[in-house]
């Protein structure tokens, strides 16, 4: 696997990933249908036709739990890479952050809502990638990741590096 390829190519889906933060708090929403049901996670989806990512996560964020957010308040923090040995094809998803926003929040048919203080997050109930990067967004260490899963909950091989300085290695596991 050539990693400089895969962040480079133009090869992948694209989709968007945020984390509302309220101080020392961060709001997860329960996947309640579709890939990921039963897993705590952010915001996002994939972008429709014309959709910028900031565009498509201001609009998913107000789908899934009511907020609404401004495209020049969402913060880039990272983009990860993911690939399911089950299911061909790369995923390329932005992850941001974003601490101004505007409504009440409410459950949606895909989403149940709830905020967890930063350090209690459950972790045993999110993908398990998340464990190698969640924790960078509150560090303000933006970055890029790469992934590749055997099962719903087992990595073969990842990769994380600082988005600034690619040549920088975070983490890795089965990569040369």
């Amino acid at each position: 696997m050539n990693i400089q390829r895969l962040f480079l190519s133009g090869d992948s889906t694209v989709y968007n990933l945020t984390f509302i933060i309220k101080g020392d708090k961060v709001l997860l929403g329960l996947k309640k249908r579709g890939f990921g049901t039963g897993k705590w996670n952010g915001f996002g989806g994939k972008l429709e036709p014309g959709e910028t990512v900031t565009d498509s996560a201001v609009r998913e964020i107000e789908e899934e739990c009511g907020l609404r957010v401004r495209p020049e308040d969402l913060k880039l923090m990272g983009v990860n890479h993911f690939e399911f040995l089950w299911n061909p094809g790369v995923r390329e998803v932005h992850i941001f952050t974003c601490d101004k926003y505007e409504g009440e929040i409410i459950e949606s048919e895909e989403m149940l809502p709830k905020w967890y203080p930063i350090d209690e997050t459950p972790r045993n109930e999110m993908w398990t990638d998340d464990v190698h990067w969640f924790s960078l967004l509150f560090g303000e260490i933006r970055f890029r990741g790469y992934f590749l899963f055997e099962e719903h909950s087992s990595l073969r091989q990842y990769l994380i590096v600082d988005l600034d300085q690619p040549s920088k290695v975070i983490a890795s596991m089965n990569f040369s």
